[in-house]
C-alpha cells in the first residue's frame, strides 16, 4: 500500500488523482493540499472530487500531511511545485512532480532537491508519449539532417504556458538525437519573411483551443515523403495514470532526479 499525498487536489488533475487513488487497491490518500485560502480548504477531498467522502480534508499544510505519508504526487504550479519540493525534501519523502513551466534557475534547485530524496519529474506521465520519445530518437537517427523537423502541439484554452512542457521535451529529444542544441536551433512559431527554413532548424508550434486535452504531432519531411508521429490524449486519466504508476515505483528508488524514461525501462 503506497500512502500519497495530492498537491493541488481542487484542480482539474487533482480531483482525477484523488478519484484513482481511492479506486487503486495499491494506494491510498495519506493527503490533499491546496493553497492558502483556497475556497476547497477544510472539504473532503473524495467529495471535492466527485467519488463521495474519503475521511481527507484538503488542508494547506504539506508538512502536516507528510507525517502518514510516501510520496507526493504534485500537479500544481512552479512556484507552489518548489516550495512543496523543499517540504519534502527536508522530510526526505519522495515526490512525483509533473507541474511544467519551470526555469532553468528552477529545475536546477529541483536537481539540487533531489539529492535528499527520490524524484520523478515530468512534464508528461502518459506512458504513450513517453514511448513516443523512444521513437523519436529512433526515427531523428535513421533520417538524420535531410528531413526537416517541426513539432505541432494543441491544448485547451486555458493552458497557461505555452509552447508545452511536453513540446520542449520533444525538442529535446530530437535535437539530442541529432547532435544539436535546442537553445540554438528552436525557433517558436513564424511571422513576416523569416526567408529560407535553415537546415537544422527545429520549430515549435502551438495551439490553444477549446477544450483540447493535449495532442503532439512530430513531422519529420523530407524529399517526396513525410513522416508523422502523434499522440493524442483522450482524457487526464491517462496521465493521472501514469502518475499513480510512476509513485509506486519511486518510493522503493534511491534519492536522485528521475523522470519516466527511467521508469519505464526506456533509457539506453
Amino acid at each position: 500500500m503506497v500512502d500519497a499525498v495530492v498537491c493541488g487536489a481542487a484542480g482539474r488533475m487533482g480531483t482525477r488523482l484523488v478519484s484513482l487513488i481511492e479506486a487503486d487497491p495499491e494506494m491510498r490518500l495519506a493527503g490533499a493540499v491546496e493553497a492558502p485560502g483556497h475556497a476547497t480548504i477544510g472539504r473532503d477531498a473524495g467529495e471535492v472530487a466527485g467519488v463521495g467522502r474519503t475521511g481527507v480534508p484538503i488542508s494547506d499544510d504539506l508538512a502536516g500531511c507528510l507525517e502518514a505519508a510516501q510520496v507526493v504526487i504534485d500537479f500544481s504550479v512552479p512556484h507552489a511545485s518548489l516550495s512543496h519540493l523543499r517540504t519534502a525534501a527536508g522530510r526526505g519523502r519522495a515526490v512525483v512532480l509533473g507541474t511544467t513551466g519551470f526555469t532553468e534557475q528552477q529545475r536546477q534547485e529541483i536537481a539540487k532537491l533531489a539529492e535528499k530524496m527520490p524524484c520523478l519529474v515530468a512534464p508528461n506521465m502518459s506512458l504513450g508519449i513517453n514511448v513516443m520519445y523512444r521513437l523519436l530518437r529512433e526515427a531523428a537517427t535513421y533520417l538524420g539532417d535531410e528531413y526537416d523537423v517541426e513539432v505541432v502541439e494543441a491544448h485547451h484554452h486555458f493552458k497557461k504556458d505555452a509552447p508545452s512542457g511536453t513540446a520542449l521535451r520533444l525538442g529535446e529529444v530530437l535535437a539530442g538525437a541529432l547532435g544539436r542544441s535546442l537553445a540554438d536551433v528552436a525557433v517558436y512559431g513564424r511571422h513576416g519573411i523569416v526567408g529560407e527554413r535553415p537546415r537544422k532548424e527545429i520549430a515549435l508550434h502551438a495551439i490553444r483551443a477549446g477544450d483540447i486535452v493535449g495532442e503532439h504531432t512530430v513531422i519529420f519531411a523530407g524529399v517526396g515523403e513525410r513522416l508523422e508521429i502523434v499522440h493524442r490524449a483522450q482524457s487526464r486519466d491517462n496521465f493521472a495514470r501514469g502518475a499513480l504508476r510512476a509513485a509506486k515505483w519511486i518510493v522503493n528508488q534511491p534519492s536522485g532526479l528521475y523522470d519516466m524514461q527511467d521508469m519505464l525501462g526506456l533509457r539506453r
